[in-house]
């Protein structure tokens, strides 16, 4: 089947680049010592953070709703899929140089790898999907809770079993995206997705402004864009210093 791309599903993406670029410009002005500012604690930037990652998972979700749609086979999905893979792995390569003591072990990239098989394979769930990701969301607190009353839990704060997100406190890591509760919103986005698919495809299938073409270009190449906007600030900041 023929896959044709989707210049709303794009755009929205294309936006949550923009914001994540002038977030991590921010971060990196900080980390020079350029701006002072709490990235780990102030609502200002945590909030921020949440939403950046929320709107990246809720994209993946709605571009997975509209792959299994058009038909895509594993063969393609597996050779996205290793893009991906292959780029949290130089994610860790890259951070464990920057921050040795707090290297990304497991960040967005390395969620985003692991939620891809488990949506993909779930992909048929229907309206199940909306109370699968609310039970994912709805895991965070419960797990808390449970630390709380059985200290025997403590095992699952161990960087072995963290990935998991069923943590009592936030291990010390420079990006941190379990599937608890961040497989929920991918799960949201695709039944978000096939909800529109069946019943409003004209809401993400009309023309956008051409205002917005260079978000959607950005939207198509995030992955490079992600991969690549760090190193550049980074060298253009040290430059500068």
């Amino acid at each position: 089947m023929t896959r044709e791309r989707f210049a709303a599903i794009d755009t929205l993406r294309g936006f949550a680049i923009v914001w994540m670029t002038l977030f991590h410009f921010c971060f990196d002005l900080n980390h020079e010592g350029w701006l002072h500012q709490n990235f780990y604690e102030d609502p200002f930037w945590t909030w921020q953070r949440t939403a950046i990652v929320s709107l990246f998972l809720f994209c993946a979700g709605l571009g997975q709703s509209v792959a299994v749609a058009q038909g895509q086979s594993w063969s393609r999905f597996w050779k996205r899929w290793l893009q991906v893979a292959g780029c949290a792995l130089l994610v860790t390569a890259g951070s464990v140089w920057m921050f040795p003591k707090s290297f990304i072990y497991f960040g967005v990239l390395h969620g985003i790898a692991l939620m891809l098989l488990i949506v993909r394979a779930s992909a048929n769930w229907g309206r199940w999907l909306w109370l699968a990701g609310a039970m994912a969301l709805a895991m965070k607190p419960l797990a808390f809770a449970a630390h709380v009353h059985w200290p025997e839990l403590e095992f699952l704060n161990l960087r072995s079993w963290n990935w998991l997100g069923l943590i009592s406190r936030k291990p010390i890591t420079e990006d941190y995206v379990p599937l608890v509760p961040w497989l929920g919103v991918m799960w949201w986005g695709l039944a978000a997705g096939q909800w529109l698919l069946a019943r409003r495809p004209d809401w993400i299938q009309r023309p956008m402004p051409r205002a917005t073409a260079p978000l959607a270009w950005l939207g198509r190449w995030s992955l490079s864009w992600y991969m690549l906007h760090q190193p550049v600030f980074i060298g253009i900041l040290l430059l500068a210093r």
